[in-house]
């Protein structure tokens, strides 16, 4: 049931190195990074990227189910080659173009290694920034088709893709659900789905809910990503530190749709050197608070009364309601 799994960025556990290992010459290893999330109430399993963290896929999945943890699925980065800030799936050089679609079937095999589900798609390189730069048509045939491959490759490996606006490129080819779902509902595979990642969502000018309420329609929700921000970046703040009530709508709304999958904080601690222990056990606290309060409206007929009316009133006090009874209660 939504709420009982939790997992995190392991990139977080980074954060304030030198003063959590005094010893540490250089980055923390995975390892490392793992014992520290490790120590996080409440903390079931994480995400990893590839290939930055799997090197060996048997043996990390051992390490990290040996920390008390498991692996909810791998994410793919596209670093490895700087030609690739042209583009992984849609790079003008149809060599860059295989080896990117060719380094994410070995991240589908890694991820089958090491016993993970899912393979998340974020093609951040793919796309444009000046006008004229593209022929819009060719960019949007190469992204389908190098999806297309590459769910193909494990039809019993989920294939996540997580949307964005922009950045690193400045407007991306898929950069947001409606876009996403067009790319999924043209591949037609059954092995596809999407990521929700709140403050993505929020900074392309979508609510969260309503994106959700279509994914769920549409295709898949396979992913969802709790963070927050102010609408203009990928902040990567602390679970419904800006956006509250729609990240308590969010939570209500995919609760509604059956999403059974862990719940996974991409937020940034290591951006303003935040405690990571402390920050993640506060974005559990925060959703497990919620989801108490999401609970409690769905006992409550009076939300459902008043959304057949569209009355925003008598709605928004039952859901602020539920929510200081559930604060009350933790």
């Amino acid at each position: 049931m939504l709420g009982h799994r939790f997992a995190t960025r392991i990139n977080s556990f980074a954060s304030g190195a030198s003063d959590y290992w005094p010893d540490l010459n250089g980055k923390p290893s995975l390892r490392q990074m793992v014992e520290r999330a490790s120590k996080v109430e409440g903390l079931t399993e994480l995400d990893l990227n590839y290939p930055d963290h799997v090197a060996d896929p048997v043996g990390a999945g051992t390490m990290v189910r040996d920390l008390g943890l498991s692996v909810s699925g791998l994410a793919m980065r596209y670093y490895t080659n700087p030609a690739y800030k042209r583009g992984a799936f849609t790079n003008p050089d149809p060599m860059v173009r295989r080896e990117a679609i060719d380094l994410t079937k070995r991240g589908i095999d890694a991820a089958r290694a090491m016993g993970a589900p899912m393979m998340t798609l974020w093609l951040g390189q793919d796309g444009y920034d000046y006008a004229f730069q593209c022929d819009y048509e060719a960019l949007w045939e190469a992204e389908v088709s190098g999806i297309a491959e590459v769910a193909a490759h494990d039809p019993d490996c989920m294939i996540s893709i997580e949307y964005k606006p922009n950045e690193p490129r400045s407007c991306a080819v898929l950069p947001d659900a409606a876009t996403t779902l067009l790319a999924i509902a043209q591949v037609g595979a059954s092995n596809l789905g999407v990521t929700i990642d709140f403050a993505h969502s929020l900074y392309a000018n979508e609510t969260p809910a309503y994106a959700a309420a279509h994914i769920m329609r549409s295709s898949k929700l396979l992913g969802m990503h709790l963070n927050d921000g102010y609408a203009k970046r990928d902040d990567g703040l602390m679970v419904g530190s800006v956006h509250e009530q729609a990240t308590l709508e969010l939570l209500r709304q995919v609760k509604r749709g059956g999403f059974d999958g862990a719940i996974y904080f991409d937020t940034f601690p290591d951006a303003s050197g935040l405690d990571p222990v402390a920050e993640c056990t506060a974005n559990i606290r925060t959703v497990r608070r919620m989801l108490d309060a999401v609970a409690r409206m769905e006992g409550d007929n009076r939300l459902s009364d008043a959304q057949a009316r569209q009355d925003p009133v008598v709605a928004q006090e039952v859901a602020r309601r539920a929510l200081a009874e559930a604060t009350a209660a933790a």
